[in-house]
């Protein structure tokens, strides 16, 4: 008997397979992150391919264990899962950068891009379960129990590799550590099922299979595919923070060296570390102007940051008003983190950081009328945080208001063609009774991508220090915007913000012919792609082959005049 069959246990074999499955999906929306960012329409196309690829894996896994019903085959399946699962390593790195011919919806694309490098890992893997199944039923009479024991293990793996994934895995390794971690666990399974009786034989499977996948390992680490990308990687973020000199011939700015703080695919804020009253940024520049009245009568004001970023907007505010009262809720204390460590934010600072859920945070913790003034800052032009939009949470805002209090949102959104505006502005609408609406750039009407500053208040809102082209839109240019195109209320039930933004998403997706360079990229990791395929199918094929002869010639042994003779 095979030392295989002897340590035979399928349950433990699903539940590693099914657990490195959901591993690998989930690592993969961190892994995509930096590149393409995190959105409902990438979620959805990760869950979506890694569930066709088991599908398909299930039915080509089911007529393989029809055909081929032996260990071996579970040993080339999984040394096939382990290989693809590391060079999705390579292929995610600048396929990206891929823009087709023609045109195509950019949800398409997003497919697309994902199918390329996770489907092929996903197939395999949705393999292992009618194998084992197959492998597994020496006993029809108790086949049911026997199955249901499999698929069980199954959805137990599944649960644990989530788990294990996403509360400690990503952010204690990192996303590639952890991705050839999982391939490393699925090569030691394949290695474990193409042993054979014989151990000369073993040695060279072992070593073929061995020197394989080092091979792949030392070329995506010299093309420095396993370098870390991230100065620090949450379960959140892919944080960057790096410096530049900034060029502009404007005198104010010009020769300026500021921190430039990169989270996923976007710059989130810019910090001058000499001086906090430094604002780059047009929407930071609009909240400025709006304060300016605000700090002159109010100098111990209190105000609530959602989000904070490199807290580039509480450190002006309080080097303007060192007796106010600050309070920022960031989600992720590693970019809490990050602004002490690289953004100039001492840890002794005045402000007070919750690293909570914003509008928890404000339900349970604040008392009404509390702050003069709470700043949104949490919206980017991929992952908008849909329950900060929502009536119900403008409704909590005004809540912790003053009677006089302002509500400052910047909104990015796709000009007079835009659909999130309008319903973010017609939900403000509804709560406050005055809404100032004023773009950050002249021409805003045209563009594709613009940034606006929301501001909304039950008085008044004194707008005299804003200067063009930061001007508020006047009442009926405002009306005559709201009325150019439908809208809806943004509420808990009902709030398709992902839908609402992919114009904005869309205008970075644009389709254009390769160039000559990415071409040869996306060239060079598809021939690495077939060339590593290719190698696994010659394996496995030679491995059955060699298989086939050896149950050929004990056949023939077995049918042979001398064997018979011995048995009468």
């Amino acid at each position: 008997m095979r030392l295989q069959q002897k340590l035979w246990n399928p349950y433990i074999l699903v539940f590693v397979s099914s657990g490195s499955i959901m591993i690998i999906e989930l690592v993969a929306s961190r892994l995509i992150a930096p590149t393409i960012g995190v959105s409902l329409y990438t979620w959805t196309s990760i869950i979506g391919v890694v569930l066709a690829g088991i599908s398909l894996g299930n039915y080509v896994g089911g007529r393989l264990a029809d055909r081929f019903p032996t260990p071996n085959l579970l040993g080339v399946v999984y040394t096939g899962a382990a290989l693809t699962t590391l060079l999705a390593l390579w292929l995610s790195n600048d396929l990206h950068t891929v823009r087709l011919p023609w045109n195509v919806p950019m949800m398409v694309w997003i497919v697309m891009y994902i199918a390329a490098v996770f489907l092929v890992p996903s197939v395999i893997l949705g393999c292992v379960a009618p194998i084992v199944v197959k492998l597994s039923l020496t006993n029809l009479e108790h086949s049911g129990t026997t199955v249901g024991k499999i698929y069980a293990w199954s959805s137990a793996g599944s649960i644990a590799g989530t788990f294990l994934a996403g509360f400690f895995l990503i952010s204690r390794f990192g996303t590639k550590a952890t991705y050839v971690g999982v391939s490393a666990v699925l090569l030691s399974l394949g290695i474990w099922f193409l042993l054979d009786i014989s151990w000369k034989r073993s040695v060279a499977r072992t070593a073929l299979v061995l020197a394989v996948f080092g091979g792949t390992l030392l070329a995506l680490n010299t093309g420095g595919y396993l370098r870390r990308e991230c100065m620090d990687e949450t379960n959140y973020f892919c944080i960057n923070i790096s410096t530049r000199i900034l060029p502009r011939q404007d005198q104010e700015v010009k020769g300026r060296t500021i921190h430039v703080l990169r989270l996923d695919r976007l710059v989130h804020s810019y910090t001058d570390l000499d001086d906090p009253l430094f604002l780059l940024y047009a929407y930071e520049q609009t909240y400025a102007a709006l304060m300016e009245p605000i700090i002159e009568a109010k100098p111990d004001l209190a105000a609530f940051f959602i989000g904070g970023g490199g807290y580039t907007f509480p450190r002006y505010v309080q080097a303007l008003a060192p007796e106010s009262r600050l309070v920022v809720s960031e989600i992720d204390p590693g970019v809490t983190e990050a602004a002490h460590r690289w953004l100039g934010l001492p840890y002794d600072t005045d402000i007070v950081t919750h690293n909570f859920d914003a509008r928890a945070h404000l339900m349970w913790y604040e008392e009404p009328g509390s702050y003069d003034v709470v700043f949104g800052d949490a919206f980017d032009d991929y992952s908008v945080p849909y329950h900060l939009t929502t009536l119900e949470f403008t409704q909590v805002v005004d809540s912790v208001l003053k009677e006089d209090g302002v509500y400052m949102a910047n909104i990015i959104d796709a000009g007079v063609s835009g659909r999130f505006l309008r319903a973010f502005v017609a939900t403000q609408q509804e709560v406050f009774e005055h809404v100032e609406v004023i773009p950050s750039m002249a021409g805003w009407e045209q563009s594709t991508r613009s940034t606006f500053v929301v501001a909304s208040s039950q008085h008044p809102i004194d707008t005299s220090r804003l200067t063009t082209p930061f001007r508020a839109l006047p009442p009926d240019e405002l009306a005559e915007y709201m009325n150019a195109a439908p809208y809806i209320l943004l509420t808990d039930d009902y709030v398709p913000v992902d839908n609402l933004i992919a114009p904005v998403v869309e205008a970075s997706f644009q389709a254009t012919a390769l160039d000559p360079e990415t071409a040869a990229l996306v060239r060079e990791r598809m021939a690495v792609m077939g060339g590593v395929g290719l190698g696994v199918a010659v394996l496995g094929a030679g491995g059955w082959r060699l298989i086939q002869q050896r149950r050929s010639r004990q056949s023939d042994v077995a049918a042979s005049p001398a064997s018979k003779q011995g048995e009468a």
